[in-house]
């Protein structure tokens, strides 16, 4: 059978398994297992299994993940996120829609010692959402707002996803976390014009806080000064060359558990939870990462992603064109399956077709992480949207998605942007390395 005819039965029999509720990192470990025993023998097949499990395993840079979520538990467990919370509420509370503002804003600085979506979504939403209700906000604003602030966990450095990323693609972690940094800001910025904009426009959803005055917003600074330290001290000693990825990942933990215990509001309960959340996190990303490894090596060998590479140069049409159409696929890819498995399933495809393209891999890096971050809330999986939903049962799917959906204008306008001027993306990394 022909090669490429065979990557796409691969390809089938994958997202077949995945559709039958496997998970997605066993759906691409059988189907590549498979592919590879068809296209070669069984005996490499089995080989290739036990040399990549193991050598996956074992690496050294994978080290980063289970340690960059453990600083995420650590920090929510210590209470740093409440007071995130307040203190972005004294600085823009008494803006128009106030504490939308106020939760993404707080969302945007729990991300930058998180590194999920999905944990920024539930973390925000149980400390915002009885406050919005409270005070009688439109409950599609106010659980698209939570679900939207929510997506920053991917965007904004140390993410999850740009970690397994650097380690599928081979690049630099510190490239791509200094790539989004001003990436992450500008969408920030523009989620929270838009949620001012709507209630200027309609008071009726949001109205606004108390006015607070010059010293409370000094003072409620304090409540910022342990996440911006943790950012900094992960971020900073990363690029002063005093850690490596890994390290940077430990010595934000330990950060994070100093915090806590100085606080003396991390307990042994609370302790133990945050472990066994990064252990059941930390599980199912290194398994998706080796499910991926498997299956990305069948698909080198049967040359899919170099044909499709050679294939789209060879078009007479702009590569502007193609890489259009490799950014629908994202989003529609993120809409329907999660957008992390997604990403991991796909790269080994489309990112030599970036490169064949000619675009730099860190700005098409940040561009496919901020389209198929738009998946985590947009329906049928929207996985933020479940979540807040779980959150709020009274308000139904539909409501929060209608919540979401006008906020996804700021990403549009992002992308748009960093498409027009791929320098907001490269400045940092470019400069400071």
């Amino acid at each position: 059978m022909d090669p490429i005819l065979t990557a796409i039965i691969g390809l089938v029999v994958m997202f077949g398994l995945m559709a039958l509720r496997m998970p997605v990192s066993f759906a691409m470990l059988l189907a590549g297992v498979l592919g590879t025993g068809y296209m070669i023998s069984t005996g490499a097949a089995i080989h290739m299994l036990a040399t990549n499990v193991w050598g996956q395993l074992a690496s050294y840079s994978l080290s980063v993940i289970p340690l960059f979520i453990l600083m995420g538990q650590l920090s929510f467990h210590s209470g740093i996120t409440e007071r995130l919370y307040g203190a972005a509420y004294k600085w823009v509370g008494r803006l128009p829609g106030g504490l939308a503002a106020t939760t993404i804003l707080s969302s945007a600085g729990f991300a930058a010692i998180c590194g999920s979506n999905t944990a920024t979504s539930a973390t925000m939403g149980t400390i915002a959402l009885p406050e919005m209700k409270r005070y009688n906000y439109d409950p599609a604003f106010s659980t698209g707002s939570v679900a939207i602030g929510g997506t920053l966990g991917v965007v904004i450095p140390p993410s999850v996803v740009l970690i397994i990323i650097a380690v599928q693609t081979e690049q630099s972690i510190t490239d791509l976390f200094l790539a989004n940094i001003v990436p992450g800001i500008l969408l920030t910025g523009l989620l929270i014009l838009t949620a001012v904009l709507l209630c200027i426009r309609n008071p009726k959803l949001g109205p606004p806080g108390p006015v607070t005055t010059a010293k409370e917003k000094l003072l409620a600074l304090a409540g910022v000064i342990e996440a911006l330290g943790l950012f900094l001290l992960v971020i900073g000693g990363m690029y002063a060359g005093w850690f490596t990825p890994t390290e940077a990942g430990a010595a934000g933990s330990f950060g994070a558990l100093a915090i806590g215990l100085g606080r003396r509001k991390l307990s042994r309960k609370k302790f133990t939870l945050a472990l066994a959340e990064t252990t059941r996190i930390s599980s199912m990303v290194v398994l998706m990462i080796v499910g991926a490894v498997v299956f990305g090596r069948f698909l080198t060998i049967t040359r899919l992603p170099y044909e499709l590479a050679e294939w789209a140069v060879t078009l007479n049409v702009p590569s502007v064109l193609i890489l259009l159409l490799i950014f629908t696929i994202y989003l529609v890819g993120g809409c329907l399956m999660d957008g992390l498995g997604f990403l991991v399933v796909t790269i080994p495809i489309f990112f030599p077709l970036g490169q064949a393209l000619g675009y730099d891999p860190v700005w098409f890096t940040v561009m496919i992480t901020l389209v198929t971050t738009m998946g985590a809330v947009t329906p049928p999986v929207g996985i933020n949207v479940y979540i807040v939903s779980g959150l709020s049962p009274e308000v139904p799917l539909h409501t929060i998605f209608r919540g979401v959906s006008v906020f996804l204008i700021s990403y549009v306008v992002c992308l748009v942007l960093l498409f027009l001027f791929p320098r907001i993306a490269l400045f940092l990394p470019q400069t400071m390395m």
